[in-house]
């Protein structure tokens, strides 16, 4: 049996999904984009996952599309860019734009090399943790192409429209220290697998319900109406109030450290 392209191990309540293309550095080919896409729809499902760990294998994120096998066959290059209706996402939107949809945290170990679509995928996950002589950029424009892959999403949130025009427009390579300075990149380690797996740790020990509702306020209210911000904000916590890892965080804050929370409340 031939290799998964794509990994998802669970262990001790974290998500690991592993790109694995590692002689192609991890290149995305049409079964990469159905395996992404069925991998998040697993993690939802799942509501003893906390968090996810988002990387690639053999010490590169992704090289991005694998241009020659997607488009050797035009009926997988439809089936990626097919969508019933022009603001739906489609399977190539889905796998960046379903990690901001996950009800759990989604931390991206980006190393060696993300350029193009690896770097959309990467753009979809709530933190990116990249070594310092990492390579990453947003390399569709080389290609005669336009970022399509809703990368937008995220980008527009974390950086100036100038700057982020100037990148998809170059293309331009940046190091993980460059991206660092531009926001593209929330933080850097020598070891960002292991600084990921201890962000993970952490948030760990926060309500997942809570985690749920603080990302779901954040991603859906950043740039809502004041109503709209408000009236979810009155939602969540009467639904945190009414739900029981509330009662065990409070525990944990007066009584004892080491309650453990039960899995995500259904609904979030």
């Amino acid at each position: 049996m031939s290799e998964p392209c794509v990994r998802v191990t669970i262990d001790e309540g974290i998500a690991y999904v592993q790109l694995n293309r590692p002689d192609k550095k991890n290149a995305i080919n049409y079964l990469m984009f159905k395996q992404l896409d069925r991998a998040i729809q697993q993690i939802r499902r799942d509501r003893r996952v906390r968090a996810v760990i988002l990387c690639g294998a053999g010490g590169h994120f992704s090289s991005g599309l694998d241009v020659k096998s997607v488009m050797s066959s035009p009926l997988q290059a439809v089936k990626l860019l097919f969508k019933w209706l022009p603001g739906n996402a489609n399977l190539a939107q889905r796998v960046s734009l379903g990690w901001q949809r996950l009800p759990v945290p989604v931390i991206a170990v980006l190393d060696g090399c993300c350029f193009g679509g690896g770097m959309q995928i990467a753009l979809g996950a709530d933190i990116r943790i990249a070594s310092a002589n990492s390579q990453l950029s947003i390399m569709e424009a080389k290609w005669g192409l336009v970022p399509d892959m809703a990368g937008l999403v995220a980008l527009r949130q974390i950086m100036p429209k100038d700057q982020a025009l100037l990148l998809s427009m170059t293309a331009k390579v940046l190091s993980g220290s460059q991206a660092l300075s531009l926001g593209l990149v929330t933080q850097l380690s020598d070891n960002p697998l292991l600084a990921a797996q201890q962000l993970a740790s952490e948030l760990g020990h926060t309500s997942p319900d809570a985690l749920a509702a603080i990302k779901l306020s954040i991603n859906s209210s950043w740039s809502a109406r004041l109503r709209s911000l408000l009236s979810r904000e009155s939602l969540s916590q009467i639904k945190l109030l009414l739900g029981y890892n509330r009662k065990i965080a409070a525990v944990r804050q007066l009584k004892d450290p080491n309650a453990a929370y039960k899995d995500r409340q259904a609904g979030w």
